[in-house]
């Protein structure tokens, strides 16, 4: 029997050719891994109805760990969003994006060293909405104006923004544990609650009695507004940093441009059983086939997911190697070079050979 039977859902897009350099470097660490290997996205719409087969969400839940490659969502096709229904379908309410600055990468800012914990599930991003004109739309203005006392015009679209204090609960709690159980030191609240007092309100103050649970850790708070000023400005002061769905999805952006950009962004969608983890850049279709797209992202997700399934040395190794590669300079992408038409760049299997050799090495 295997140490660990892990889901594999290669993507679409360029998702493919990241997928597999990742797979080659976990499996260079060693670890004894049994993949089970499930299409989704566009290329099964046709033969399933959807992009998320539920044969692909069994094997997710039943292994309680997965590693993914960017999926395409179709654009007006009526689709919900891959990512939107992992998360869930699987309850996977915390999102999990470290930010580390690594020798070699082109970036105005060194020794970046933060993590976003985003919540998944909530907020804007709950998919409550309402199309302008419509029936729904009419009726919410209508109910809203009257228990608001305030007038919306009725050409508004609307969406609505729930936080629960359950959601919230969680997802601190989880931030709070994965922050003692890693060795950070502080965790800052990222809300606007001195504008949305009823729902930013409401985060702030459980993550404010949350944090009593937890005398160990530093906690501190910062409206949204100016925690982007602060990445920007000095992000040396900053550890582990919670926010709602929409503000994350911002902000771990705007983390990653502070350490050379989504081509290094690994992730991971956690929940109380299952874990699936993944590279957050995008499918870039038009780049599929080409063997040009920075796998490191991807590896880095792996390097995670290692981490979380009990095996940290190999975890450590792959960031090792990782670095090493990233320092040296040579066999890195387009991307990762001085200057992006340089023909000494190597590309998405020549980065894989390139980590594989240090693993090995």
């Amino acid at each position: 029997m295997p140490a660990h039977t892990i889901t594999l859902i290669p993507g679409d897009g360029v998702g493919p050719e990241v997928s597999e350099a990742a797979r080659r470097a976990i499996d260079a660490t060693g670890v004894d891994i049994e993949w089970e290997v499930h299409d989704a996205g566009l290329g099964v719409i046709e033969k399933y109805g959807q992009p998320m087969p539920n044969h692909v969400l069994e094997s997710i839940r039943r292994n309680k760990v997965a590693i993914k490659g960017p999926l395409t969502t179709p654009v007006g096709k009526g689709i919900r969003s891959v990512n939107v229904a992992l998360r869930k379908d699987l309850d996977l309410y915390a999102l999990v994006r470290p930010c580390k600055s690594y020798p070699g990468v082109r970036s105005f800012y060194h020794d970046i060293d933060l993590v976003i914990v985003r919540e998944n599930t909530e907020d804007l991003y709950a998919g409550i909405e309402f199309a302008e004109g419509s029936d729904e739309a009419l009726r919410a203005i209508e109910l809203i104006s009257q228990l608001a006392d305030r007038p919306i015009r009725r050409d508004s679209g609307i969406s609505i923004k729930p936080i629960s204090v359950y959601g919230t609960e969680r997802v601190f709690r989880f931030a709070f544990r994965w922050a003692r159980a890693n060795g950070r030191r502080k965790v800052t609240a990222v809300h606007k609650a001195n504008i949305m007092k009823h729902t930013d309100g409401l985060w702030l103050r459980v993550a404010e009695r949350v944090a009593g649970e937890f005398p160990d850790l530093e906690f501190e708070d910062r409206i949204v507004d100016n925690m982007a000023m602060q990445l920007v400005q000095k992000p040396e002061l900053y550890d582990v940093l919670v926010m709602p769905n929409l503000y994350g999805d911002i902000l771990s952006d705007l983390a990653a441009g502070l350490i050379g950009g989504l081509g290094l962004a690994g992730g991971g969608n956690m929940g109380d059983e299952i874990a699936l983890f993944e590279a957050t850049h995008g499918s870039a279709p038009k780049y599929t086939g080409q063997n040009k797209t920075n796998p490191m992202a991807m590896m880095f997700s792996g390097m995670m997911m290692l981490r979380h399934i009990g095996e940290l040395e190999a975890g450590d190794r792959l960031e090792r190697a990782l670095a090493e590669v990233i320092a040296e300079g040579r066999s890195v992408t387009y991307d990762m070079k001085p200057d992006r038409d340089d023909p000494t760049a190597v590309g998405t299997s020549q980065v894989a050979d390139a980590v594989v050799a240090k693993l090995r090495g």
